[in-house]
């Protein structure tokens, strides 16, 4: 018990809300309501996939032959959060005031599916990528059809970036994740109204 203790207590500070709470200093973004939205909850879902991953690898480490996968995909989306929070101060938008739930919710899902085993781990990828890119594609559609936007490089970064996440998908797959899904699905449906949820609050607060 004390083990898990102290694994828990150095691993939720791999990455500090407090780095984000306060959001940009400089004026108030121009970008329309709908772009803020876009930015905003794409930042909170790269930050919320750092913490999952940090949780699934504070509990098994390098103990199986899916560790390294799960440290590659928490590498990429260390990248993905990084590129965000470059958006962010590109086009003054603020985070949204719900990382501190996030940075714990985060966690306390990548380690509560990793105690599981690393097949129920790589469920949670699964079920979680399977989310982001329907999530992703609908906003390349969004903007896509909007014929005021013409932003060429951030529809290449969210492109790139839900390419990533397909393949985090796909690697989730070759290791059980998806046999795992298909067993519990009412825990895969729920983790993903869960993530929906998510979504929808990180987009407006």
């Amino acid at each position: 018990m004390n083990s898990i203790r102290i694994w828990n207590m150095r691993a939720a500070r791999i990455v500090p809300s407090s780095r984000y709470s306060e959001g940009p200093k400089e004026a108030p973004s121009r970008a329309p309501e709908s772009l803020q939205r876009i930015v905003r909850v794409d930042h909170a879902g790269e930050y919320a996939a750092d913490r999952i991953y940090a949780g699934q690898m504070a509990v098994l480490r390098d103990k199986t032959p899916a560790s390294e996968a799960i440290r590659e995909m928490w590498e990429t989306e260390k990248e993905h959060l990084v590129e965000f929070e470059r958006v962010m101060r590109d086009k003054r938008v603020r985070p949204t005031a719900l990382l501190p739930i996030w940075n714990l919710a985060g966690f306390a899902v990548g380690a509560g599916s990793a105690l599981l085993g690393a097949k129920a781990a790589m469920a949670c990828t699964v079920a979680v990528e399977e989310v982001i890119e329907e999530h992703y594609n609908d906003q390349l559609r969004i903007l896509m059809n909007d014929e005021n936007f013409d932003d060429s490089e951030l529809l290449n970064t969210i492109s790139k970036i839900r390419d990533d996440e397909v393949a985090h998908r796909d690697a989730g797959s070759e290791f059980g994740g998806k046999e795992a899904t298909e067993s519990y699905p009412s825990v895969t449906n729920l983790l993903k109204m869960g993530l929906r949820t998510a979504i929808w609050l990180s987009e407006r607060f």
